[in-house]
């Protein structure tokens, strides 16, 4: 574990190759910490955090990959693509592990993930941390999503990779430096003979093609307030289009052990390994720990 992780190879239920990174020691007397990323995302976007809670926090710290992401196989139908087989895969790999419950923090994609597992195995939840993610997803904000992945750019170099990234996003992300760019270029690209290339399977965004933005999406309220008895941390970036401040309200509302963060100067979603966020983590958890003492 010299980079402070090891690797973890497992089969999902139909024999797809999946990975995760493993942070901390198996023998902590706290919860072990779930990861789960974004929708094109990987396991690298929580390395710093997972340095954080494993070293400082004595937590064992599991980061996945989706199929279709990071070091996890592509899957041959992308259909199979969908916050459902997912779920299921994540319990595969905490099977695998040995992990019977655990705190779960779930960036955009991986807290509709978490919904998903509260309402097929809600006992595995100890404690949630939501990144700029609830149980409403504002149609604006998913349309931006959408137009910035398709076509994903194709950087040949970092320095143009940082460029794409700051003439879409910079706007929201005013609080961050020039590091905090850096690491994120590393977690979204991989280098290739042909220069950068996004680090997922291309065709995951055609999955997005038939929704229908011009009216509301689904929304989850009922699958939220089925974790109400969950100790809940819900952070919001202050520029976020995806999850409103109205909504942040209602989950105030309606879960009656919630905490809420709001990251001034960022959007969707906040760097979990910036301003202060890895110790309200961190102290979060262990105040989640002592209600269940």
């Amino acid at each position: 574990m010299a980079e402070g992780f090891s690797d973890f190879f497992y089969a999902a239920p139909d024999g797809l190759k999946l990975h995760a990174r493993i942070h901390g020691e198996t023998n902590s007397d706290h919860w072990p910490v779930v990861c789960l990323p974004g929708l094109t995302r990987n396991c690298r976007d929580f390395h710093e955090l997972a340095l954080h809670l494993s070293r400082q926090a004595a937590r064992k710290v599991v980061a996945f990959d989706y199929r279709g992401r990071g070091q996890s196989a592509y899957d041959p139908d992308i259909s199979h693509y969908n916050p459902a087989i997912e779920a299921g895969d994540i319990l595969t790999g905490l099977a695998a592990l040995e992990i019977e419950e655990a705190a779960f923090i779930g960036t955009s994609r991986g807290g509709l993930i978490i919904h998903v597992l509260g309402a097929i195995k809600p006992f595995v939840l100890k404690a949630i941390v939501l990144n700029d993610i609830g149980p409403v997803v504002e149609a604006d904000g998913f349309a931006h999503i959408r137009s910035y992945l398709d076509p994903s750019p194709k950087p040949k170099t970092r320095a143009e990779a940082i460029s794409a990234q700051l003439a879409v996003h910079g706007g929201d992300f005013p609080a961050l430096s020039v590091s905090d760019w850096e690491r994120m270029v590393s977690a979204l690209y991989r280098e290739t003979g042909e220069g950068l290339m996004p680090d997922f399977d291309p065709r995951l965004i055609d999955t997005l093609a038939g929704l229908d933005l011009t009216r509301p999406l689904p929304d989850l309220w009922p699958q939220f307030e089925a974790l109400a008895a969950i100790p809940l941390l819900a952070i919001r970036g202050a520029n976020s289009k995806l999850l409103s401040v109205e909504t942040l309200e209602q989950m105030r509302k309606r879960h009656r052990d919630i905490e809420t963060i709001t990251v001034e100067g960022q959007g969707h979603a906040p760097f979990l390994e910036t301003g202060g966020l890895p110790g309200a983590i961190a102290a979060f958890l262990d105040r989640a720990e002592l209600k269940f003492r």
